[in-house]
């Protein structure tokens, strides 16, 4: 991957996948999508990461898609669509993966910049961040999910008003439509994150990575078919070193 476009590194069981275009608020470009797909990628394979800390350097944490890059493509059409292809492939593996993941957002979240934020399980907000879908400014439609991952945020009404309208939305906004997680002070944005990606990955690693695919995938499922997948699950993870210590010291209280 390319460690100008995406900065990849671990430390105390938690990968940290940051963004890396400030100059441009972390647009994403194809390069960025795709070095962004081999850093989830080296996330997902890597047994001593146990959680994901996804931010943005800057003082931005996504405008979205690269504007620039769309209207200098020769075929915008087939740019674009390369692009959406490339970056919702990496948001759905960031999805996907069975470790919790921790998103810090600063300064501006735009378009896609939305969707990325959103394949988080916990997103810890500056309070100066300003939050817009964008798509309408430019004439375009939302992608990485967009339609499907924002009105089970925040609901359909809030999701439409949102996506038609424009509206800019603070940080206090984003929390009480449930956008984010919580607000915090700008300065410590960060390190909040940091503390809590590490105090995730330090838990049960393959109950917490499990409990988010069973919550983020029950969308798609009936009751019975969440109620049998739990049901495995649960049998699966009671065989773990983690359970096996964490049940014999419940029981010891």
């Amino acid at each position: 991957m390319s460690e100008n476009l995406v900065n990849y590194s671990v430390a105390d069981g938690v990968a940290h996948i940051e963004l890396n275009r400030p100059a441009v608020s972390n647009s994403i470009d194809l390069p960025t999508a795709l070095a962004l797909d081999a850093a989830v990628e080296a996330a997902g394979a890597d047994d001593a990461v146990r959680a994901v800390l996804l931010t943005g350097a800057g003082k931005r944490f996504c405008a979205g898609g690269d504007v620039a890059s769309m209207v200098a493509a020769e075929d915008q059409a087939a740019f674009l669509l390369e692009l959406a292809e490339a970056l919702d492939l990496a948001a759905r593996k960031l999805d996907g993966l069975a470790k919790p993941v921790v998103c810090a957002v600063q300064g501006a979240v735009a378009g896609a910049g939305n969707s990325v934020m959103l394949a988080a399980d916990v997103i810890v907000a500056a309070a100066s961040t300003k939050f817009v879908i964008a798509y309408p400014g430019v004439g375009l439609t939302p992608d990485i999910g967009a339609s499907w991952l924002l009105p089970r945020a925040v609901g359909q009404v809030r999701a439409l008003e949102y996506a038609l309208t424009g509206k800019q939305l603070t940080a206090a906004e984003a929390r009480e439509w449930g956008l984010v997680t919580t607000v915090v002070d700008d300065e410590v944005v960060i390190d909040e994150a940091r503390v809590l990606a590490v105090k995730l990955a330090a838990g049960p690693v393959f109950a917490l990575g499990q409990a988010r695919k069973l919550i983020r995938g029950s969308w798609e499922k009936t009751r019975e078919q969440a109620g049998a997948d739990e049901a495995r699950t649960i049998a699966e993870a009671v065989q773990t070193e983690d359970a096996q210590q964490r049940l014999a010291a419940f029981t010891k209280k």
